[in-house]
């Protein structure tokens, strides 16, 4: 066999191997989603590699068998063949003669090494990372059919495998499962590979943070509820629904601890436009009634089929807290809903100095994710940037109060009564702690 012949085998050799080795890293890096819209697309190879995913062990030990058998294959053919007749034209250059068999074995064996680590390791494997899915798709099908002709000796292979998995007490696989971690961290690289825009990342992010928000933390709170007296004479309920954007109004008795339903707006027109006064008993509707701690996606599936659209929100003893309604869960969805012609107050606002004004009623994990903020304090026991602050004080806050947390400044600068309502956020320049 001439020299050419056999230096020509080794190289399709090595090409083999850097097949089995792209094959091996496409097909275990190819994401499942991806192949599952290849195959709905009718993409040939999708569903083979589908199912090559979800089972590992029909061509890993084929890939394994195929990879080990080149390599010998190789070494054989570099031993025997090429070596030799390279030995034979060093032993003709004086003072080589002695050591000709060593210094070309050792060429040729840096030679073949340099091509595998090459062609048969690092390039298919970099093609294999860019695009894993389409080079899956498209090595499924051979791989698929080299596991059913080596099938009798990779049975052998799997039984024995298991046989030393199961002496090393690790026979039962581990369950793979995608976190929420690793979903978000999905959703940052598609939103910077340009796959998802600003937007939809923005509402993915808010749908994942509302799976983990009680009611609480979305409500509007009692002290800043829209609310009637049931005593209310025609001149005050004209007034009241005039003044306020509202449509559904909570009806108390005397004060806002004692609530007794809710009153449609449109009722009360309804009433007016019929000749009549206005009735507020007539009128008044029991609402449904939801634990403060209630998950927020429980609260939207009750809500969504409730012809009130409102629940109001009650502690664990029984005391009023706020009033939660369909469109508050979906603002925290989608953001800020309501009509262009009314003004909207944003809960963030970037000042020259490089500081940020925060409304107190921010949420706390929207704090958290615009800041980068390592774990809060206490998280879980309050919902809003002006819980922190309570939390951090540990006293009753005052205009003027200052915390440094985490390399940040808080400043409370403007109080609604005993409720913190602006706070100013600077980074801590100074290693005040």
């Amino acid at each position: 066999m001439g020299l050419i012949i056999e230096i020509a085998i080794i190289l399709l050799l090595v090409l083999l191997n850097g097949i089995f080795a792209m094959s091996e890293l496409a097909i275990v890096s190819a994401r499942r989603t991806r192949l599952l819209a290849m195959q709905r697309a009718g993409r040939g190879g999708a569903s083979t590699a589908l199912s090559l995913t979800e089972d590992p062990q029909r061509f890993l030990p084929t890939v394994q068998v195929g990879i080990t058998l080149v390599g010998v294959l190789a070494g054989a053919f570099a031993g025997q063949g090429v070596a030799q007749r390279l030995a034979e034209v060093l032993a003709v250059v004086p003072g080589l003669q002695i050591y000709a068999a060593q210094i070309s074995l050792g060429l040729v064996v840096l030679g073949i090494t340099y091509l595998s680590l090459i062609l048969g390791e690092l390039v298919p494997k970099q093609l294999a990372l860019r695009d894993p899915e389409a080079v899956a798709v498209l090595v499924a099908p051979p791989m698929a059919l080299l596991s059913r002709i080596a099938a009798p000796m990779i049975w052998l292979l799997s039984r024995s495998s298991a046989l030393v998995l199961n002496l090393l007490g690790a026979s039962h696989p581990v369950a793979s499962t995608i976190t929420e971690e690793e979903v978000k961290a999905a959703v940052a690289e598609g939103a910077e590979a340009g796959a998802l825009e600003t937007e939809e990342r923005q509402m993915i992010e808010r749908v994942l943070r509302l799976a983990d928000k009680p009611i609480r933390a979305l409500m509007t709170p009692r002290t800043e509820v829209d609310w009637i007296d049931r005593s209310a004479d025609q001149q005050e309920l004209a007034t009241r629904l005039r003044a306020s954007r509202v449509t559904r109004f909570v009806v108390a008795d005397g004060r806002i601890d004692n609530v007794v339903g809710i009153v449609a707006a449109k009722d009360l027109l309804d009433q007016t436009l019929e000749g009549q006064p206005m009735n507020l008993a007539e009128a008044l509707q029991t609402p449904i009634i939801l634990p403060e701690n209630l998950p927020a996606l429980d609260a939207l599936a009750r809500l969504r089929t409730d012809p009130l659209g409102i629940a109001m929100v009650m502690d664990e003893y029984g005391s009023f807290e706020g009033v939660v309604t369909a469109s508050d869960l979906l603002e925290a969805i989608v953001g800020e809903l309501g009509p262009i012609s009314v003004p909207q107050v944003s809960g963030l606002v970037h000042r020259h100095d490089g500081s940020v004004l925060l409304d107190g009623m921010m949420p706390s994990d929207e704090l958290r994710s615009r800041f980068e903020l390592p774990e809060l304090p206490g998280d879980g026991s309050y919902h809003t940037v002006a819980g922190l602050m309570l939390l951090l004080l540990q006293r009753v806050p005052r205009e003027g109060d200052r915390i440094v947390w985490s390399g940040w400044r808080f400043e409370i600068v403007d109080m609604d009564g005993r409720r913190i309502d602006k706070v100013l956020v600077s980074r801590e320049t100074t290693t005040e702690q």
